[in-house]
């Protein structure tokens, strides 16, 4: 079965963008070359953590931790993105946290828990590719996270029903001439979850809510190169030992 095929008669709103420009050719990346030298020879976890360390550092990448979450439903296969941040690294995986009750999210992973993380850091000209089985953190493990947020985002962990479809509020005279889209909804969510926590500081994690690690099964570490012959290398886990730590194979890839 092919792919399905654009009209070629239709008008291209974008043809070839380059940066500013509407139209023209794209910059090469010349920054830095990668080779098998420069990586961890055993696991991606520390070279991962070693390049975040380079990001962190070098004062021109300014959220680092961005990156692009990819799940897919079964049995459909239709795939859904979106930008979530990196929370936790540790020997085990990469952790994100999110409401797991109703977002769209939830529901891929409940038919499907391999989820994809893409870390893409322009400035550096280097991007990080993660496949793997995603798992949630325990109530406990997520707590800790939790209180470290700020009290609004506490709050609005507990109103937030991620996803869900907000209905306007009708609106009579006084109104300012805008009408209400939605928005009421969820700000009436967020006063009722106010009133129930009101002048208490601990504030348990919803149930719904919490950690989501990314078990990687393999991660790829990409540097951009001149005429887009760019660096590709891969770490694979092979079977784990009995001893419990992973083994990995490096290959480079083509471009």
């Amino acid at each position: 079965m092919s792919l399905h095929s654009a009209n070629n008669s239709a008008a291209k709103y974008i043809f070839a963008p380059a940066g500013k420009e509407e139209h023209g050719q794209a910059e090469q990346f010349t920054k830095a070359a990668l080779t098998r030298a420069d990586l961890d020879a055993t696991s991606p976890i520390r070279q991962f953590h070693r390049w975040f360390a380079t990001a962190q550092q070098s004062g021109r990448v300014a959220h680092p931790e961005t990156c692009c979450l990819a799940t897919a439903s079964l049995p459909s296969g239709r795939v859904s993105s979106r930008m979530v941040y990196l929370k936790e690294l540790d020997t085990e995986g990469f952790v994100i946290y999110s409401n797991f009750g109703t977002s769209r999210k939830s529901y891929d992973l409940a038919t499907n828990s391999w989820a994809s993380l893409t870390f893409w850091w322009e400035e550096l000209e280097r991007q990080i590719r993660v496949e793997g089985r995603a798992t949630r953190l325990s109530s406990e493990e997520s707590q800790k996270y939790y209180d470290t947020r700020v009290r609004g985002s506490r709050i609005g962990a507990w109103a937030s029903r991620q996803s869900q479809v907000l209905t306007p509020v009708a609106t009579g005279k006084g109104d300012d001439g805008q009408g209400d889209d939605g928005r009421k909804e969820l700000e009436g969510w967020v006063k009722e979850v106010e009133e129930r926590f009101e002048d208490q500081e601990q504030i348990p994690v919803p149930e719904f809510w919490g950690g989501l690690r990314i078990v990687p099964e393999s991660v790829e570490f990409w540097q951009g190169r001149q005429s887009r012959l760019h660096d590709r290398f891969v770490y694979t886990k092979e079977n784990s030992p009995t001893d419990g730590n992973d083994e990995w194979t490096l290959e480079r890839l083509s471009p």
